[in-house]
């Protein structure tokens, strides 16, 4: 952390001791400590206090002030103001221009590494640099909207201070006239409409005609959300979100959560650091509606509000960036002698999209000296990072050998770790918190047993997997001497979705014309076919399908890749195959459902892990010679990961049940 930025923290941490021996109120203290820690600044900011007791004598703009003073020690910008913006400068030259967003992203990567290298790890706390005309601006914007709009006129000032007040968003915002920018380059929609009108006149009705707004206008430049790989220096200044043609999901939600401030409509970005299975995370926007219901959306800034979130995801964690500072996080981050790097201003709202679970967990540290004295330890899930690691979620404390955390998502698996002086460490069994709130222990020490298993997949079947593997019940492999396959033999009827990687087709006789006939209600739905002759060499002869199907489809039936799809545009009466030439026998055929890629395939190379309460270790290395792998030494009610090294990233911890079932985590 910036060394400003952390003396401004440690100023802050004061307040906390001092508040306990002092009849002022908390938030007379902090604001003294904030307009301490702004050193020579601390002049502007007193500008404005003034400027609210004795020209504008609102005694509300003068409490909002106080309250974004107390707190602006722990918001930060970039330290090199010039340099930023000359950044932005450059960023708007490309945005827009060139063949593609993704162009744009890699042209702007390679600006922000060869000309802007370290821009981005030089802050300085915003009570260091803020101006009394910028405070002053910002605060008079958000007021105006707040009493002026009709659809935000019902919020208390408490509402209003949370969720549409704050100067900045998200951290390194550049200081400029945002409000003023946004909230009219967003605002010909609802101009539009005009009153007295019901959908004008609510947040609901008001925050979907703008975000149709912005996503109308984004899709004309050609925006695209950014999954994959490092992106650039981030778009965050009023031109660049203007013009923005490309970023993640937190990157959208952000400029649309400014967008409506902008507006006077209120609005949060939520977050949650990882899915329950799954090493991403997601970001959203949040807003409270006219009846004090707060609506959440799942995807960005496409699709409308209050949609159905996410019903099959597992949720450890969600917190709320807020503008308000987390005292106790200001505490953590001045006594723990490790200091994960957690955001000062954040709320936890798991609650709100979870059943939680506050956890007492045994643990062992009689051995650590260092965890034992320091008091704080930190619970934490398995993520895949070039294999098993565990990623911290949020930190807890330490009694009479009990870890201790707050509102944390059931139905997931999780561990303790603790700092040992030198290295994060596992000082509990990792534990499954189960639907109903219980806590299962896994990894017991005496447990010896161990049982033969095959495996066939190295992450857990979404229900769109499960979904498309069921496609092909049903499904057919036939052979004819006609290519419409007037006279078909069936050879082999697909009864259960877990197939041999090689089926016997054991026909009488040669055949030209060999397919796979796929099953009603199925659209087609593969991802590959092959034949094979008798020396199970593979079969590449001429693609044919029924006359519905466009070479394309044809060709991604046989392309080798398990992502692309042969599928068509009718639910019935589909089928894929070769003519061969001349008649021929074929000895095999496999076919390959839609998935996800994470089946075993063959070729790659596979390991097995056991986590043994300390480490992970391995059960051993495996090439993979069909689509399935055999190891006879698997320990029961273990924490197991199935590493592969040829290709993918998703893979998730599993367990194998005394019944032989596996449970995925």
């Amino acid at each position: 952390m910036n060394t400003l930025l952390r003396r401004s923290i440690y100023t802050l941490f004061a307040t906390l001791t001092l508040v306990a021996f002092s009849g002022c109120s908390k938030d007379d203290i902090y604001l003294y400590y904030a307009l301490k820690a702004a050193g020579e600044n601390k002049s502007e900011l007193k500008a404005v206090l003034k400027h609210y007791r004795t020209v504008d004598k609102d005694p509300e703009k003068l409490k909002a002030a106080k309250y974004l003073i107390a707190n602006m020690p722990a918001h930060y910008s970039y330290r090199d103001t010039a340099a930023i913006n000359r950044y932005y400068s450059k960023a708007l030259e490309i945005l827009g221009t060139g063949p593609s967003p993704d162009w744009q992203r890699d042209t702007l990567r390679q600006i922000s590494d060869s000309q802007f290298a370290g821009i981005t790890s030089d802050i300085i706390s915003d009570v260091q640099v803020m101006t009394a005309d910028y405070l002053i601006y910002s605060i008079d914007h958000a007021f105006k909207q707040w009493k002026t709009q009709p659809w935000a006129q019902h919020l208390s000032y408490e509402e209003f201070k949370d969720w549409i007040l704050p100067y900045k968003v998200t951290e390194c915002q550049s200081l400029d006239n945002w409000r003023d920018v946004l909230s009219e380059f967003y605002s010909d929609s609802i101009k539009t409409v005009t009153d007295p009108y019901d959908q004008r006149n609510t947040i609901y009705g008001a925050i979907e005609i703008v975000r149709n707004e912005i996503h109308s206008k984004q899709s004309a430049i050609g925006h695209r959300v950014i999954w994959e790989g490092r992106g650039s220096i981030p778009m965050r200044s009023a031109g660049t979100w203007v013009r923005m043609t490309y970023g993640s999901c937190l990157d959208y939600v952000t400029m649309g959560s400014a967008v409506f401030r902008s507006l006077g409509l209120p609005a949060a970005v939520d977050q949650v650091p990882s899915w329950g299975r799954n090493s991403e995370g997601h970001s959203w926007y949040v807003f409270p509606d006219d009846r004090g219901r707060e609506q959440v959306t799942i995807n960005s800034l496409i699709m409308p509000a209050g949609m159905q979130f996410y019903p099959y995801e597992r949720i450890p964690k969600v917190w709320r960036t807020t503008f308000v500072m987390d005292r106790e996080m200001v505490r953590y981050r001045k006594t723990a002698k490790y200091s994960y790097p957690f955001d000062l201003c954040r709320q936890d709202v798991t609650d709100k999209y979870n059943v939680t679970s506050d956890l007492e967990i045994k643990v062992d540290i009689n051995s650590v000296k260092e965890i034992r004295e320091r008091k704080y330890v930190y619970i934490a899930m398995a993520v895949n990072n070039d294999g098993p690691q565990w990623k911290i979620l949020d930190y807890g404390r330490l009694k009479r050998g009990k870890a201790y955390f707050k509102k944390m998502g059931r139905n997931m698996l999780y561990i303790v770790v603790g700092f040992d002086g030198k290295n994060i460490i596992p000082i509990s069994k990792p534990f499954i918190l189960r639907k109903d709130g219980d806590v299962e222990y896994l990894f017991n020490e005496g447990n010896t047993k161990t049982v033969s298993r095959e495996l066939r997949r190295k992450y857990y079947e979404s229900y769109n997997v499960v979904d498309m593997r069921r496609r092909i019940l049903n499904g057919k492999f036939q052979c004819s001497d006609y290519p419409d396959f007037r006279e078909a033999v069936t050879l082999y009827t697909i009864e259960q979705t877990d197939i041999p990687d090689q089926i016997e087709m054991n026909a009488e006789r040669p055949y030209r014309y060999w397919r796979y006939m796929t099953p009603d209600g199925s659209w087609g739905s593969i991802s590959e076919l092959s034949f094979y002759d008798s020396d199970g060499k593979r079969l590449n002869r001429k693609g044919i399908a029924n006359p519905e199907a466009g070479q394309d489809a044809i060709d991604r039936a046989f392309d080798r890749n398990l992502l692309s799809n042969f599928e068509i545009n009718q639910p019935n009466g589909n089928w894929v195959g070769m003519d061969m030439g001349k008649p021929i026998e074929v000895k095999y055929a496999s076919v390959s459902p839609r998935s996800d890629d994470n089946d075993v395939c063959p070729g790659n190379e596979y390991e097995l892990f056991y986590f043994n309460g300390k480490s992970w270790r391995s059960l051993g290395y495996e090439r993979a010679e069909g689509n399935s792998l055999f190891y006879d030494n698997i320990p029961l009610n273990t924490l197991l990961w199935l590493r592969n090294y040829t290709r993918g990233n998703n893979e998730r911890p599993f367990i194998v049940k005394e019944n032989g079932e596996i449970e995925w985590w």
